[in-house]
């Protein structure tokens, strides 16, 4: 045992000492550096500090760099030659080790360098597994140096789990950056942490936008990259020549371009519904840095690719707004991936008879029992390994990404599932979290619901394979939260013009405090701050009492502590806000309670304008409107950074420029009129059906009965003829998830409508939320179903509900088991009414025909 006792074990580095709480004798200290420059300043102050307590030191010698120390301070210097034989270095070093007896410290060169001599990283790591134990047993302190980024698995796996302490060092822009990846028995409080340099102090490094910016100039550690597929190994090996003669300044265009047509065809860029926008967009350095993240192997999906050229149109088209978008560091997860786990786990056969209209919902239960209980093979685990070390203990998201998605004219919105990751605890623990999230994500390829959108879009044949987009969650952490200060979602084209002032073509932006999953998960019990991007400050609402009443409530977080996404009261979470403006984002209103507005945010112009800026040159180079989703983070210097998270075209059509005919000055007896909330495309048409739902039947049911209700209309409306014209009539909020709020249908299932208008009758308090953006929102675009939200009691608004009782309902030769609720579902034959709608003027009429009463 060594007589030096724990107090006086050191790195010289008294900040250093603090991070890794106190190193011990026994220790081993694998350090992964980019230079090593890097490894010598952590060298001298350990040895001096050695010295100065007297302790015997001990430096290997065996590496073509300059010399780390001299004999000149009276250390012991071994030169041992690694070349003769691994056994007979193991045997020179073991000497040595067993010579100098407990207590002592050593230094390693690099031992990268035995890996190039014995030209195999097995036996590297088979020389670490050897000697280190041996050191640890003889309570010796041992600095050993790898090189980041080179080598595989065979050499990192067994050195990680065998030394006591693993750190990567690392440098950027001449600042010094220390991160421990393994602190055995010590606080996993450090763990994954970047601490950077500052004077003799090592401070840690927590907002997500400087750790992206530190991290995305980095490398992540790429495991076993010599055993990818033969293919991709071929192509990634001429990748990486063409870039570096690119680089140099010697790159024939050619070879250029033939590089680029390779790489769009195995990413299968083809089979996007954006391809044009990839060839014109991405260059050869965009499908390096993706490969530079990539998981396997195979097509990165279509919402990662949407994600990447809109970050590169900016890159392009507004260098100066790209600098201010929150740096990307997403890892890709390729479509080849989930074939093979398919394959692998005897789902395959189910999976392929999704593609035939007579089979494509047979055996979906077992299809997901296997898909939840499939295995990864070894080296796809390595990877994912790899990305959590890289990740670190911060938040992240799997996201759903198949080819099909994000695609024109289907945008799958809200069809896969996304899982937040908390990705706190051990390894093993993050690592299962991880893979359980994967299989969620794959097992939602097999939802029913999913199946019947991509039978009605007529894509059940097409290939659909799941890629997945693993990103960083944008924010920081405040308290046991994390969350980004600000998100919601973008759209180049404003299709609620609710007031005259509103330029359409300027785009719109709805707002969430807090996490975006509030601004595209349609939040029944909620409501988000609607921004027109021509007049920023004039709000729907047209009085402070009505602001109030549709202020948000309740932000979405990570809960570092528990399990992953949670809802919580804004005034919880609000006293822990102080490391940003949050006045920029809330005021003090009535009682101090906090009242998210958005007001600051909007008064200093600086998001707004890069907002209306990022829409508008990304509707340019798309050609159509686009659909984004954004997170928003101030900087303690003031500044703000934007991340863009996804882009996709946005299907809705555009309103006629000169509004045409008022509606509200046609004549006629009117059955509904409504002004505000009119989305969608104009039309003039003959209405041949109402599915007409009374308030006051509806508020009268149970909610059980309420989805029995639903399920009935969703029915009906499925045995409709699109050819006649359908509108849905019925209070609360249609596609809630509470049927307490309204009628909870799924909004594929009542696509073939022309028309839905919800009644703002259901309770006194209720306002439809537009939910612009949402998935909800989305589906009934899409399908060209217009939108529109009667307010009783407003001028311009109004139902004849005494009309809509006394016509007789169909309904009972239609759904005659279904007798409870013919009152309640009541389809009418209207026989001469006529829909007129005019999403400009923001009006709607249901009047009758010329000559009909």
């Amino acid at each position: 045992m060594s007589d030096v006792p724990p107090s006086e074990a050191t790195t010289g580095w008294p900040a250093l000492d603090d991070v890794l709480c106190g190193i011990r004798p026994g220790d081993n200290i694998v350090w992964a550096v980019d230079r090593i420059e890097n490894y010598r300043k952590l060298v001298l102050p350990y040895e001096e500090a050695a010295r100065r307590a007297g302790r015997r030191r001990i430096y290997f010698r065996f590496g073509p760099d300059a010399p780390l120390l001299d004999a000149s301070t009276g250390v012991e210097i071994h030169e041992v030659d690694p070349s003769v034989s691994f056994e007979s270095f193991l045997r020179a070093v073991h000497a040595v080790i067993e010579d100098c007896g407990p207590g002592a410290i050593y230094v390693f060169d690099c031992i990268s360098h035995l890996g190039d001599a014995w030209r195999s990283d097995q036996a590297l790591g088979n020389f670490f597994v050897l000697t280190c134990p041996r050191l640890r047993d003889l309570q010796t302190i041992t600095y050993f140096a790898i090189e980041r980024e080179r080598h595989s698995i065979h050499a990192l796996g067994p050195i990680r789990e065998t030394t006591q302490f693993y750190l990567e060092v690392f440098s950027i822009e001449a600042k010094f950056y220390v991160r421990p990846v393994k602190v055995q028995y010590r606080s996993l409080a450090v763990m994954d942490t970047i601490h950077v340099e500052d004077g003799q102090r090592l401070l840690p490094v927590e907002e997500s936008s400087t750790l992206a910016q530190i991290l995305s100039q980095t490398r992540w550690p790429r495991h076993l990259r010599d055993r990818r597929l033969g293919y991709w190994a071929r192509m990634f090996r001429q990748l990486d020549r063409v870039v570096d003669a690119k680089s140099g300044g010697t790159c024939d265009p050619e070879d250029e371009h033939d590089m680029l047509v390779q790489l769009r065809r195995a990413f299968r860029v083809h089979r996007s519904g954006i391809s044009q926008l990839a060839e014109q967009w991405l260059t050869i350095e965009d499908f390096d840095a993706i490969r530079q993240r990539l998981i396997g192997v195979g097509s990165i999906g279509g919402k990662a690719l949407g994600m990447m050229v809109a970050r590169s149109i900016i890159r392009d088209r507004a260098p100066d707004l790209s600098a201010r978008l929150e740096a990307h560091d997403s890892f890709f997860v390729g479509a080849e991936v989930f074939v093979t786990f398919l394959v692998q786990n005897g789902v395959w056969w189910i999976r392929d008879q999704q593609m035939r209209p007579e089979g494509f919902l047979k055996d979906l239960d077992e299809g997901r029992r296997l898909i939840l209980a499939g295995r990864f093979q070894r080296d796809i685990l390595l990877q994912f390994e790899g990305m959590l070390d890289y990740f670190g203990e911060k938040p992240c998201i799997v996201r759903s990404s198949s080819i099909l998605e994000d695609a024109r004219g289907n945008a799958f919105s809200g069809k896969y599932e996304s899982v937040f990751l908390s990705n706190r605890g051990s390894r093993e623990e993050r690592l299962t979290a991880l893979l359980d999230a994967v299989r969620i994500v794959y097992a939602s390829i097999l939802d029913k619901e999913t199946l019947r959108y991509r039978k009605s879009r007529g894509l059940l044949e097409s290939e659909e394979r799941m890629a997945l987009l693993i990103m960083r969650v944008s924010g920081a952490r405040r308290g046991r939260y994390f969350f980004p200060q600000g998100a919601g979602v973008g759209l180049s084209y404003n299709p609620y013009r609710w007031h005259s002032e509103i330029d359409p073509e300027a785009g719109v932006v709805r707002l969430v405090f807090g996490l975006g999953t509030r601004a595209v998960d349609r939040s029944d019990d909620d409501y988000t701050r609607l921004v027109s991007l021509s007049t920023p400050q004039r709000r729907p609402e047209s009085s402070l009492d009505e602001q109030l009443d549709h202020s948000q409530r309740r932000m979405d977080v990570i809960d570092l502590q528990g399990s992953g996404l949670v809802s919580l009261p804004v005034e919880e979470i609000a006293p822990a806000c102080g490391d940003f403006p949050l006045d920029h984002f809330i005021d003090r209103f009535q009682g101090a309670m906090p009242w998210v507005t958005f007001n600051g945010l909007i008064q200093h112009g600086g998001v707004i304008a890069d907002l209306r800026r990022i829409l508008h040159e990304l509707a340019l180079a798309y050609q159509h409107p686009v659909d984004t989703e954004f997170a928003i983070n101030y900087l303690p210097d003031g500044s703000h950074r934007i991340h863009l998270l996804q882009c996709r075209t946005f299907q809705i059509g555009k309103a006629a420029a000169d509004g045409g005919v008022d509606p509200a000055t046609v004549p006629g007896r009117r059955i509904l009129e409504t002004r505000g909330a009119v989305i969608g495309l104009g039309r003039e048409v003959p209405l041949h059906d109402i599915l007409h739902v009374p308030t006051a039947a509806y508020a009268a049911l149970s909610d059980p009965e309420r989805h029995r209700v639903a399920k009935l209309i969703e029915k009906l409306v499925q045995k409709h003829d699109p050819a006649r014209h359908l509108i849905l009539i019925g209070p609360g909020r249609w596609g809630t998830s509470s049927a307490s709020l309204g009628i909870p249908v799924r909004a594929g299932r009542i696509a073939m409508a022309s028309a839905v208008c919800e009644v703002v009758a259901m309770h006194g308090a209720l306002i439809p939320d537009v939910s612009l953006g949402t998935h909800f929102f989305n589906d009934l675009v899409e399908h060209d179903l217009l939108y529109l939200a009667c307010f009783p009691g407003r001028p311009g608004n109004g139902i004849d509900e005494s009309w809509l009782l006394n016509a007789p309902s169909l309904t009972p030769s239609f759904a005659p088991e279904a007798a409870a609720f013919h009152h309640v579902v009541r389809w009418i034959a209207t026989g001469g009414l006529i829909l007129h709608a005019d999403p400009f003027h923001q009006t709607a009429v249901i009047r009758m025909a010329a000559g009909k009463v």
